[in-house]
């Protein structure tokens, strides 16, 4: 910080007022030499650029909106509290008013357990569309906290009110074709954000049970059909892909050391009403509703590009299947006291679909035709198909996906059209 002329002169002015007084009352050299020395260092500290404001970076600047105070912390107490009667878990659900976040929070809500949100609202796509379902969660008895996951600060403060017994961390920079223009945000949100929740939780007396999303993109360049848990993941094909496989790395140590108890959940394509705008069934409804020309992705040799689309109420079901039987973490404070739960599972709905016959049905759906333009798939990170073997997460997580395609994308079309419709002012479409 630059110091004016007047801070100069001040500093010089006294300086030159104390030795006057020192010459004319003489003092033992030593003590003279200790005055001088301490005066000195007043002004050094007083007027040095240590003195000056904290430059923006440090925690309150992570910070999107101001928290703590009595009456926060009540709303924060209220909305974590397992309702009256129940033995239910009482949950922290990070990404809250995300697509996934804010359905799986609205159906804890619902079944009596305590629930409370955390996200930062950012604008990778449309903040309307988080408010809107932020308001719906608000009036469900859910309080969305406004803050960062990796700010440090908040989240001691979060587990300081509630001993929240399951963290669901769904807060991710998601997309793959985002981290070409944005990598560093993938890093921020999805790897040192990741670290930062498991260390609140692992700092929580008691720990709580962690479960998180994954994705099925960690399978990367996999060619062996369905994806299975124990097939290779050490091939990824984007940076968002690898950020998710570091993250069930990270994982791994923090279960090791501290007996966290984790459930990595590795989604398939999901899909439905309050969707991701930037997912293909999305756009590909605005854009033919618009009567602009659609692109679909084909593979080497005219191949088909065939996904794995999963119906958010099917999602919902296994992530409720996870938190139910999640162990509960083997430590307290940062001590393990034995060997904790380490889960992964795949929610698919095991029937890929070719992206050509998406399209078809949203033709039938919308009742008009749409402008394809077949193109190759470029090297953005996308990959050709995707295709989960979901035994396991049927076995232990009780996991049975019941919706359809075609089912699925009637109901988010009617919700597009509803929202939309009224300018994104009508939240009667409920979560």
């Amino acid at each position: 910080m630059e110091k004016s002329p007047f801070h100069h002169h001040y500093h010089h002015h006294h300086l030159h007022h104390a030795q006057r007084l020192l010459l004319r009352y003489p003092l033992p050299k030593f003590v003279l030499l200790s005055l001088l020395l301490v005066v000195a260092l007043f002004f050094f500290f007083h007027f040095s650029p240590l003195s000056s404001p904290a430059p923006s970076g440090d925690r309150r600047s992570l910070r999107s909106a101001a928290w703590g105070g009595s009456l926060w912390e009540k709303r924060v107490r209220s909305s974590a509290r397992v309702k009256a009667g129940r033995r239910g878990a009482s949950v922290l659900v990070t990404g809250a008013a995300g697509f996934v976040g804010s359905h799986v929070a609205a159906a804890l809500k619902r079944r009596g357990d305590g629930v409370l949100g955390l996200d930062n609202f950012n604008d990778y796509y449309e903040p309307s569309l988080k408010r809107a379902r932020q308001a719906l969660l608000e009036r469900a008895g859910v309080f969305v906290v406004e803050g960062d996951i990796n700010d440090g600060a908040l989240l001691r403060k979060l587990f300081d009110v509630v001993p929240f017994t399951h963290v669901l961390h769904l807060a991710a920079q998601a997309g793959v074709r985002y981290a070409m223009r944005n990598p560093s945000s993938y890093v921020h949100s999805n790897v040192a954000g990741l670290v930062s929740v498991l260390e609140a939780a692992k700092s929580a007396s008691p720990h709580p049970a962690v479960v998180w999303a994954s994705s099925s993109s960690v399978y990367g360049l996999n060619t062996k059909v369905p994806f299975s848990e124990s097939d290779r993941t050490d091939r990824p094909a984007s940076l968002y892909a690898a950020t998710k496989k570091a993250g069930e790395e990270i994982a791994h140590v923090y279960n090791h050391i501290y007996g966290l108890s984790i459930t990595g959940l590795r989604f398939f394509t999901v899909y439905g009403p309050w969707g991701r705008p930037d997912m293909a069934y999305f756009f590909f409804t605005r854009d033919i509703l618009r009567g602009k020309a659609i692109s679909i992705f084909e593979g080497p040799n005219h191949a088909t590009v065939a996904r794995d689309f999963t119906y958010i109420d099917d999602i919902v079901s296994g992530c409720l299947g996870a938190l139910d039987t999640a162990e509960k973490s083997t430590g307290t404070g940062g001590k393990k006291r034995g060997p904790a739960q380490l889960r992964v599972f795949n929610l698919g709905n095991t029937s890929p679909v070719p992206v050509s016959d998406l399209v078809a049905i949203l033709e039938k759906l919308l009742k008009k035709k749409a402008d394809r333009k077949v193109v190759k798939m470029p090297r953005n990170g996308d990959v050709q198909f995707t295709h989960a073997n979901i035994s396991l997460a049927q076995r232990e997580l009780g996991y049975h996906p019941t919706t359809d395609l075609q089912t699925g994308l009637k109901r988010f079309v009617k919700w597009y059209l509803d929202y939309y419709s009224s300018g994104g002012k009508k939240s009667s479409y409920s979560l």
